[in-house]
């Protein structure tokens, strides 16, 4: 790593975007990924899209008992 670096050309706030959302990463369980990747390959779909219809079933199953 050098010593000094040099931002006299630096431009501040370049890739700075206000309106950009951030969506927050969900880690798993080793096993449950193993699993989910194995389904979602079965079945020909994205772990992402497997996962939210999923939880998307639960969110709608926890509703209706509340």
């Amino acid at each position: 790593m050098k010593r000094d670096y040099d931002f006299s050309k630096g431009e501040r706030g370049k890739f700075y975007n206000k309106n950009v959302e951030f969506q927050t990463p969900v880690y798993l369980d080793l096993e449950i990924q193993e699993f989910i990747n194995k389904l979602a390959s079965k079945k020909k779909k994205s772990p992402d899209d497997l996962v939210n219809s999923i939880l998307k079933k639960n969110i709608s199953l926890i509703r209706s008992v509340q």
